[in-house]
């Protein structure tokens, strides 16, 4: 039995954008991009925003966000020393969570070479219980909600 899968995502899709720089060691050796390297241009991508936009203090911030989910969808292989974008919207944000929506793009693609998603779930640092998402960053992440203008 054959079967064909097309799936894709396109740049029109995402609401913000981050260069990354691909490092030797993110090739397999099958000559392209590993899968699990994906995951790291995916956090990188929402913990940026989250810093940039949302005053997220990685060392001194009372919530932090972890990641409880995630998933990778790979349409074309990638490999260094191209250079990529990372896209990010997000698709959900619930009171003390948010899933983001995230592709990488060969730079100036518009289909995206790789896209999935991640949950982050903001806890107390100390206690790591679950709390509402800080104002900051919920106001951050509505501006990249993909159903916003």
């Amino acid at each position: 039995m054959s079967m064909t899968i097309s799936l894709q995502e396109t740049r029109d899709s995402y609401k913000q954008f981050y260069p990354i720089t691909t490092r030797w060691m993110d090739n397999d050796y099958y000559g392209h991009v590993n899968n699990v390297t994906y995951y790291s241009y995916f956090d990188t991508a929402a913990n940026r925003y989250l810093i940039e936009a949302g005053g997220l203090d990685l060392d001194n911030s009372p919530v932090i966000g972890v990641v409880v989910n995630s998933g990778c969808t790979y349409n074309s292989p990638l490999a260094y020393p191209q250079a990529l974008e990372a896209g990010l919207r997000v698709d959900r944000l619930g009171n003390s969570s948010v899933q983001y929506g995230l592709a990488i793009f060969a730079k100036g693609e518009y289909e995206a070479s790789a896209f999935g998603h991640f949950v982050h779930v903001f806890v107390d640092r100390t206690s790591n219980r679950s709390v509402s998402i800080p104002v900051e960053i919920r106001k951050a992440l509505e501006a990249i909600a993909a159903d916003s203008k």
